[in-house]
């Protein structure tokens, strides 16, 4: 209380500057790990904090043993974990665009969804098999390191020639991040999921399963039947008209609240089931 008491406007004025520039630090970082696998390193981070305060609180003396050794090594243990977060960091930082908007939120949704559609549409007239999938909160770079690695800006050309009947990459999915293809050909874990119907074939299965494991949004087109399907939360919307394609879509892509997802996403199925039936 003595420090605030001598503490004259300049003093006060610094340390606001100097508590303003650290949480903006902070929340940019946050920024750099969000829709990473680093969000569940983080939680881990935090629970071995909490035991570790329990411990000590409670004086546990064993338990606080084991947390202290757990530290010792925790700073090499962290570097290791971020290395990818890390560099990436570092040349964002080099080019300068660390402390600029996020590419995720600069991206013109409306563009992204229309080259989506564009090749949707003629991948479906042809009959050629497609799997493509939206990354959002929950990372995928475990099975973008899978396939092989583009980080190209998302075209419709670049999708149908990348899924062009007996070209290498065609049988795997393309993972897409904000408004870049992040890979293609990448390998996806299959739904077991015992209810899905016989008639979905390993296109479908991965969609649904990547959308249980992840909060990932599927667009699928049948090479059979040409048929366009939508997966999210481990269920699918077969044949799917282009309006509803194009609004449900654009619904989940944008930032919003999990709750407000949740809700429309409730609303979806319900309006799906109700036209079905």
């Amino acid at each position: 209380m003595n420090y605030f008491a001598d503490m004259t406007w300049n003093m006060w004025v610094k340390d606001l500057i100097d508590v303003a520039i650290v949480s903006f630090i902070i929340y940019k970082l946050f920024v750099l790990v969000r829709g990473t696998r680093a969000v569940q390193l983080l939680k881990g981070i935090f629970v071995l904090v909490a035991t570790w305060a329990v411990s000590t609180w409670f004086d546990l003396y064993t338990l606080k043993w084991l947390m202290n050794q757990m530290f010792t090594f925790g700073v090499i243990t962290v570097l290791i974990l971020f290395q990818p977060e890390l560099r990436r960091a570092l040349e964002q930082l080099g080019r300068g665009k660390l402390f600029g908007r996020s590419t995720e939120l600069d991206r013109d949704i409306h563009e992204r969804i229309g080259e989506l559609i564009k090749a949707v549409n003629y991948m479906a007239a042809r009959r050629i098999g497609a799997l493509i999938v939206f990354e959002r909160e929950t990372g995928l770079n475990e099975y973008i390191e899978s396939g092989t690695r583009m980080e190209s800006q998302i075209s419709s050309q670049l999708l149908t020639t990348i899924f062009a009947p007996n070209t290498a990459l065609h049988d795997g999915a393309v993972i897409m991040r904000g408004g870049q293809i992040m890979a293609a050909g990448c390998y996806l874990p299959l739904s077991e999921n015992p209810f899905i119907s016989k008639e979905l074939g390993t296109r479908h299965r991965a969609a649904i399963g990547i959308s249980e494991v992840a909060d990932a949004v599927s667009v699928i087109v049948s090479e059979e039947t040409g048929q366009v399907s939508l997966a999210i939360g481990g269920m699918v919307v077969r044949d799917i008209k282009e309006e509803s394609l194009i609004s449900k879509l654009f619904d989940e892509l944008q930032p919003k609240s999990t709750a407000d997802r949740a809700r429309s996403r409730v609303w979806f199925w319900r309006r799906k089931e109700d036209r079905n039936g």
